[in-house]
């Protein structure tokens, strides 16, 4: 079984052989890139591609690794041997155990795709421990005394915004891709994919002034392809709104590519300076 395509997602050739070597050699992919490169998308592609489902671990700094493993529910369990209103054996444990999203790509039992997103918002020692679990392929519920075998190993994406360095043994585990920003013919292909009609012109105009406000250098969080996307939605629903304003500086619906304030206040200003000139 091979990652080909998807609808919807732009592959190149050699993220598609990465993603299919890492799948033959069993091994997690970890994917790094800005923000809005696609690094999620890709996970939700190859499982669209593979017909397997998806099963999402985001990842937060304060998240230890067994909350990705298993939950043993402590206050329902008491809440039950207090009010005896419960069907469930309060002497079982096992009926208060619930799987976090590994054990549930472990238990499942169609092969899943495991997305493990952003992974850099982590301490070392979840990374570390984590990637000894994907490779065991197994992990232990301590107060059942069981262990937790993957019954399909699951294909493995792992997503970093590369805002903190990972461990080397970390990256010794993984095969890596970095995906970088799409540059405008790339971006070219992305907009026909999700605006097969497009008109021509709203592409190249909307395109070319996504770019450049892109490169003004206050910028701190630069618009991505999503926000993209989601402007020339806005652009084509507004019936008032022709394409050739774009190049001449008039710039509709800021606030749909700029999310903060400072952001949105410098390009603002970038777009009457274009006017005045």
């Amino acid at each position: 079984m091979k990652f080909k395509d998807a609808a919807k997602y732009v592959l190149d050739d050699e993220l598609a052989k990465i993603v299919n070597i890492s799948m033959a050699l069993e091994m997690p992919l970890l994917l790094k890139g800005e923000p809005g490169t696609g690094k999620t998308m890709l996970a939700h592609a190859i499982a669209q591609s593979l017909k397997m489902p998806l099963i999402v671990l985001n990842v937060k700094s304060s998240m230890k690794l067994i909350d990705g493993l298993y939950l043993y529910d402590t206050l329902t369990r008491l809440n039950d041997s207090r009010f005896g209103d419960s069907t469930r054996n309060v002497s079982n444990i096992e009926e208060y155990i619930r799987m976090g999203k590994i054990g549930q790509a472990f238990c499942a039992e169609q092969r899943t795709v495991l997305l493990i997103d952003e992974i850099d918002k982590a301490e070392t020692d979840f990374q570390d421990d984590m990637l000894d679990v994907l490779d065991q392929m197994e992990f232990d519920i301590i107060e059942t005394d069981k262990t937790i075998t993957a019954q399909n190993r699951p294909v493995i994406i792992i997503t970093s915004n590369a805002k903190k360095d990972l461990s080397d043994p970390f990256l010794g585990r993984c095969n890596f891709h970095h995906i970088a920003f799409p540059d405008p013919k790339m971006m070219q292909k992305i907009i026909d994919v999700h605006f097969p009609d497009i008109d021509s012109t709203l592409a190249d105009n909307a395109i070319n002034t996504f770019y450049r406000l892109r490169e003004i250098d206050s910028i701190e969080k630069k618009p991505a392809t999503r926000e993209l996307i989601n402007w020339i939605r806005a652009l084509q629903a507004d019936p008032n709104f022709k394409p050739k304003e774009l190049a001449k500086g008039n710039v509709p619906f800021l606030g749909v590519l700029f999310k903060k304030s400072n952001d949105y206040d410098a390009a603002n200003r970038s777009t009457v300076r274009r006017k005045v000139w």
